[in-house]
């Protein structure tokens, strides 16, 4: 199977092609998010770090910041940073530039003398960006060049019987035909991540995944926290989920059957193909930051209770095993799984149906997301107190 995508200078294929205005700190969102509102063909995101931070919460940032200027879906990138921030431009494009070579400019605002000034010349950046961008042409790329994430959030007790593991199929084929698949959320694994790690391709990888789990409740204890005590959410329980371990085996389901070839940290790239985990907390805006960081061109967001985020450079796909959902929140649902649960058809037959889609959407196909606009302000990055 093929899809049509934009080759990049690093060898990675997007499926969007975004001039990406990266406020490298939160005093330069609004700078960068009205350069993004002056230039069709941009997109900005909303950075609330990048000063203040002790030096772990900094790389984390550096971490995601960078990842999202390499996502093959950014044809190119300009920093808007303040000029006196400890996570200044300079340090950021060395660390942009150790990841990829496509084009990056710069803009200081206290250099340029203020916002007015600093927009004027960050447009003018972007407009050459974009016109540069306009003329790369789609070409015929194999389904091995892409990284899928899936996430769950709002799940009932459709999302573990249906639409996780509907897309658990979907991950089965995408890796057999050499591509990657990513699914994530370490705290949603808890109960059930014994049988994720005897999936794992080595003995010491398996033992990495149980250690994570390990240390996220021995870290909740400290503080006289537990998971179980907020699992499952109001919500989930509404919908049908009574306990911890029925989410998570219900978690689980999205990442199929085949083995795991990586246990990653947080908004890192893998850097084998194939089914990939990656060590995130449970929020979704986190969690689909991260896989988006990690060069994911398209977002599967499996719901049974509904949920709205995008994201301003990945394309994401919402889809339900919910009826009721579909026809109630159909602003916001791309797709409708419910006929496996009618018995219309096969768990297979729903998979190639959504695997089908996802090459439309690579192909160019809009998302719901994408229609209204929804994920400008959806970038959340991990601190190093965030655990569920």
């Amino acid at each position: 199977m093929k899809f049509s995508g934009y080759r990049r200078p690093d060898g990675t294929v997007g499926i969007r092609n975004h001039v990406l205005i990266l406020p490298t700190v939160g005093c330069a969102n609004e700078t960068a998010r009205v350069v993004a509102s002056l230039v069709r063909g941009t997109t900005s995101l909303v950075n609330q770090n990048g000063c203040g931070e002790v030096e772990g919460n900094k790389k984390l940032t550096q971490t995601v910041l960078s990842g999202l200027v390499a996502n093959p879906n950014v044809y190119g990138t300009v920093l808007v940073g303040l000029g006196c921030e400890p996570n200044s431009s300079d340090i950021m494009a060395e660390i942009i530039q150790s990841k990829t070579n496509k084009p990056l400019q710069a803009v200081i605002i206290q250099d340029e003398g203020g916002t007015i000034n600093g927009i004027a010349k960050a447009a003018r950046y972007a407009e050459g960006l974009v016109l540069e961008a306009s003329s790369c042409q789609r070409e015929e790329c194999d389904l091995s060049e892409l990284m899928l994430g899936i996430e769950c959030g709002g799940s009932d007790a459709t999302s573990g019987l249906v639409a996780n593991p509907v897309m658990g199929y979907v991950s089965d084929l995408l890796v057999e035909a050499g591509g990657t698949s990513m699914f994530s959320e370490t705290s949603e694994i808890i109960g059930a991540e014994h049988l994720l790690a005897r999936r794992c391709c080595t003995p010491e990888m398996g033992q990495k995944l149980l250690g994570l789990c390990r240390k996220l409740e021995d870290d909740l204890s400290k503080v006289n926290e537990s998971l179980r005590s907020g699992q499952p959410s109001p919500g989930n329980q509404a919908g049908g989920i009574t306990t911890l371990e029925e989410k998570s085996l219900g978690c689980i389901h999205k990442g199929g059957t085949k083995p795991v070839m990586e246990v990653v940290d947080y908004g890192c790239r893998p850097t084998r193909k194939g089914l990939i985990f990656m060590d995130t907390p449970g929020y979704d805006l986190i969690s689909v930051t991260a896989k988006v960081a990690a060069g994911c061109q398209l977002i599967v967001f499996t719901t049974g209770r509904g949920n709205p985020i995008g994201n301003p450079l990945a394309p994401v796909l919402k889809v339900t095993a919910n009826h009721d959902l579909f026809v109630n929140m159909n602003d916001n649902i791309d797709m409708d799984l419910s006929a496996v649960l009618g018995g219309d058809k096969t768990m297979e037959e729903m998979g190639r149906q959504a695997l089908s889609e996802i090459v439309h959407i690579a192909n160019g196909k809009m998302t719901k997301t994408e229609v209204f606009g929804f994920g400008y302000s959806e970038t959340v990055m991990r601190r190093l107190c965030d655990y569920v």
